[in-house]
């Protein structure tokens, strides 16, 4: 592989990753707003991402949670007190 498109790949590969962890990062609001049914306020480019990761899904006609993305959400806040309890 040439170093011009092992540079692009790794780009490519930052880039997703960053992708993911801004969804990562606003999924737990994203799930507050279906608990309180807004799930109007979601942006739509944000929902078909968040389904493509299969952490939500539709279901007659309605999103939910995955398992998968209860998981992600879990991570999340698990994560969010640890540094928390860091910083103190």
């Amino acid at each position: 592989m040439s170093k011009t498109a092992k540079g692009i790949l790794d780009a490519s590969l930052k880039e997703e990753a960053a992708r993911k962890e801004r969804l990562r990062q606003a999924l737990p609001a994203a799930v507050e707003l279906l608990r309180t049914r807004q799930a109007g306020l979601i942006a739509a480019r944000e929902i078909e991402e968040f389904v493509a990761l299969n952490w939500l899904e539709w279901h007659g006609g309605t999103l939910r949670l995955t398992v998968t993305g209860s998981n992600v959400v879990s991570q999340s806040r698990a994560a969010t007190s640890t540094q928390a309890r860091g910083s103190t």
